[in-house]
Order: C-alpha cells, then structure tokens, then sequence
C-alpha cells in the first residue's frame, strides 16, 4: 500500500508484548482507555500525490506518503510535533522503523493541505500483529478532526494487509480518545521515548470491510472525525 520514507534509521524504538487474547477479550478485564500523540506547525505545502489531493472545502481525508514530496512532508509534520513542539525527541523522531519496506506512512489532509501523519508497521506477520505510531496533528488543525480519520486509516490499512491486531504506546492525555475508537488498555503504564505511555490495543476489522474504509478514506469524508 506504501513504501517507507528513504530514510536511515536512527534510534530503536521498543515494541512491546501483547496477549494472544484479543483487545475484544481485554475489554472484559479492563474498562479503562489513549488521545493521541499530537503536534504543532504551520500547513505542510500542499501534496502533489499520483491520486488527486481533495479540492478546498471538501474535508478530511488520509492517504499513503508515496511519493518523495508526500514523504518529506510526512518526516517533516512529525519532525515539528515530536522534536520542536513537544520535545519527545531531541534531534530527530526517526528510527529503524522508517528504513523498513513494510512500515507504512500516512498523511492527513484538511481541504487539501497535509496536516497530520500516522505510521504502522508489522511485528509479527504470523499472529497478525501490527503497531502503530507517530500520529501528529498541526496545532493549527487540532480541532479540524483530522486525528480520528487518521487512527482509522491506520486500523484499517493493517487490516487490509491481513492484520489481527494492533497496538500503540499511547500518551495518557489520549486515553479517553482512543477509547472512544475502540481501543483498550494492554498492562500497565511503561516508560516510552522516555515518557509514560499506555500500552492500548484494538482487533482489526475482516479485510473487506478494512478495504471499504481504506478507499472511503482515500476518497476522503466530510465533517470532523468521520
């Protein structure tokens, strides 16, 4: 669906273990939810992709950084985020992740412009299971609903790719949010990137009705989180 940003890898992030249960199992045990990892910035320049960027005015969609525009637009939303804004980073937020031919790279577009990012990559093809990371939002579009579309596009893009399961360290301001899209704890809060995080999981969807929110997705959708 994407290939990586060309890109060599700088410090290696640790993944980490979830139950062979799924999150739909976990949810019994626990009740408790992730926002999402979310930056600042002026707009990205406007995309020149190999499918159209939607026109002003037609809202939100998320789409593969393919080309090498779309992946330095993707490097460089995430590069204002996470090591000028929010200083999770010091220097760069890249990793091994980005050099891999498997990881996948997204922008988010808000009437055209490409203001948030996500990347998901597998760790285990065999089980199916997939994590995903690296979502940022501009300051300026936080409230455009960019970040839910984003989540989604995630989700579904590893089930298409015959996916079970994702998972994500997620910062504790963002529980609630990603709760309200599914996902769940999976143990207790660690330390990651030198922050805490909470580990959250969720199950994929089948691969057909992952594709169908792939392709609406690429179309794009109107209104705020869709």
């Amino acid at each position: 669906m994407s290939r990586r940003p060309d890109v060599p890898g700088a410090r290696r992030a640790r993944a980490f273990r979830v139950s062979r249960l799924s999150c739909r199992s976990a949810l019994v045990r626990s009740r408790s939810p992730m926002r999402s990892e979310v930056g600042l910035g002026e707009p990205a320049a406007r995309a020149r992709s190999r499918h159209p960027v939607p026109p002003a005015g037609h809202g939100l969609a998320c789409r593969p950084a393919r080309s090498a525009i779309e992946r330095t637009e993707h490097l460089t939303i995430r590069h204002q985020v996470f090591v000028d804004e929010q200083a999770v980073f010091a220097g760069s937020d890249l990793d091994f992740r980005d050099g891999e031919e498997s990881t996948i790279a997204v922008l988010g577009y808000s009437d055209g412009i490409a203001v948030g990012t996500v990347r998901l990559f597998p760790l285990d093809l065999v089980d199916g299971r997939w994590q995903g990371d690296r979502l940022a939002v501009l300051s300026a579009y936080r409230t455009h609903g960019v970040g839910g579309p984003l989540v989604r596009y995630a989700v579904a893009a590893a089930g298409a790719h015959g996916g079970r399961t994702m998972v994500a360290h997620i910062q504790p301001a963002n529980v609630a949010f990603f709760r309200r899209l599914g996902w769940v704890r999976a143990g207790e809060s660690e330390v990651y990137a030198g922050l805490p995080h909470q580990p959250m999981c969720i199950d994929l969807p089948p691969r057909s009705e992952a594709l169908a929110t792939v392709r609406r997705l690429e179309d794009g959708v109107t209104g705020p989180g869709q």
